[in-house]
C-alpha cells in the first residue's frame, strides 16, 4: 500500500511538468496586441490594420491594433520594449526606430538590444523630384549647379530626421554638395514646395509623387531603392549614378516584439507571417498602397538587415551633423 502511494504521489508530481507544453506548441492561445506607434487612420496604421486582420486568421486569434501616438513612434516603441516578453506583444514600426535614436540618443529605443525583431514587412523607395519646369533634367544636373553655386539649392523634407531629409542627406554626402535643408511639418508640403519655388528638389516617397509625374507637374531623376523600379524603368538609381551604397534609403516597416522573447515564439511568429502573406489579397493591398511586401526569411536575417540599417544611417547623422534635440 505504501509503495502504491508513493508512485501515485510521484506520478502527481510528473504530470504537470509532462504535460507543460513549449511555449510555441500552444502559442498564441490567447488575442494579440499590435502596437502602432503612428496616427490611426495614417498610411502606416492602415497597412499594420489589413496585416493583422490577416495574420489573426492565419494564427487563429485576434491581432488587435494600438495606436500609442508621440515623440514621432518614440512611445509605442518604448512602450512594446516594456511589455512582456511572451509574443502577446508587437510592434509594427518602421525605420524611425532606428533614427529617432541615431538622432537624438537620449530618448527611443535600440532597436537591436531593447527589442526582438522578427520580420521585415516591407519597402518604400524615395524619389529624387523636381518640378516638371525646371531645368534640371538629370542627377548630374542637380549636382552641377550645386557645385556651381554652393549653399543656394533648397531641399525640402517632412522634417528633420525624417526619410525624405536623410535621403537628401544621404546624396549631398556621397557627393560632397553644399544644399539647404527647408524641413516641412510633414510629407504633404514636398511637391507644393517644389511648385511654388521655394525648393529646388525633394525626396518624396514613389506613390506620392506618381500622380504629379504622370500629370507633368514633377519629374523623376532618380530613384533611392537598390534596383529601378518596374514602374519607373527609365529612371536610375541613385546608387547607380553615383556608386554609393549608402544613397539606397526607403522607408519600411517590420515586426518587433520585446528584448527577451522566447526564439521558437519569435520563429513560429515569423513563419506565420510568411504564411499570411501568401494570400494574395494582402500583397494587393500593400502594392496598391505603394508598399511592396518584402519579408525576411528568418528573424535573424531581420537583425542582419537592423544592423546595417543602423551603421549607414549612422553614417549619414555623423556626416551630415543633423543636431540632437
Amino acid at each position: 500500500m505504501r509503495a502504491r502511494i508513493l508512485a501515485a504521489a510521484l506520478a502527481c508530481c510528473l504530470v504537470p511538468a509532462a504535460s507543460q507544453a513549449a511555449p510555441a506548441d500552444t502559442y498564441p492561445d490567447r488575442p494579440i496586441r499590435l502596437v502602432v506607434p503612428y496616427a490611426a487612420g495614417g498610411g502606416v496604421d492602415l497597412l499594420a490594420r489589413k496585416f493583422a486582420e490577416a495574420l489573426g486568421n492565419q494564427v487563429g486569434q485576434s491581432v488587435f491594433v494600438e495606436n500609442k501616438v508621440g515623440a514621432g513612434g518614440t512611445l509605442g516603441a518604448v512602450s512594446v520594449s516594456q511589455a512582456k516578453a511572451d509574443g502577446y506583444t508587437l510592434l509594427f514600426g518602421g525605420s524611425p526606430m532606428i533614427t529617432n535614436k541615431l538622432i537624438n540618443p537620449a530618448v527611443g529605443v535600440d532597436v537591436l538590444k531593447n527589442l526582438a525583431p522578427v520580420s521585415l514587412i516591407n519597402m518604400n523607395p524615395f524619389v529624387l523630384a523636381v518640378a516638371g519646369t525646371s531645368p534640371y533634367r538629370s542627377i548630374q544636373d542637380i549636382l552641377a549647379a550645386a557645385r556651381q553655386s554652393p549653399g543656394k539649392l533648397n531641399f525640402a523634407s517632412g522634417g528633420v530626421g525624417t526619410g525624405s531629409h536623410l535621403a537628401g542627406a544621404a546624396l549631398a554626402t556621397a557627393t560632397g554638395i553644399d544644399v539647404v535643408h527647408v524641413p516641412y511639418r510633414g510629407s504633404v508640403d514636398l511637391v507644393p514646395s517644389l511648385l511654388g519655388g521655394q525648393t529646388q528638389f525633394c525626396f518624396p516617397v514613389v506613390t506620392a509623387a506618381l500622380p504629379q509625374v504622370e500629370s507633368g507637374a514633377v519629374r523623376v531623376l532618380g530613384v533611392t531603392s537598390a534596383r529601378r523600379l518596374p514602374i519607373l524603368p527609365g529612371v536610375p538609381t541613385l546608387k547607380e549614378a553615383l556608386g554609393n551604397d549608402d544613397t539606397v534609403i526607403e522607408s519600411w516597416n517590420g515586426v518587433w516584439g520585446p528584448a527577451g522573447m522566447p526564439a521558437d515564439i519569435v520563429a513560429k511568429l515569423n513563419r506565420s507571417i510568411h504564411e499570411t502573406f501568401k494570400r494574395g489579397d494582402l500583397n494587393a493591398f500593400f502594392d496598391k498602397n505603394g508598399s511592396p511586401v518584402e519579408l525576411s526569411p528568418t528573424a535573424d536575417d531581420f537583425a542582419d538587415f537592423l544592423t546595417k540599417e543602423t551603421a549607414k544611417f549612422s553614417r549619414i547623422v555623423r556626416a551630415s551633423k543633423i543636431v540632437q534635440f
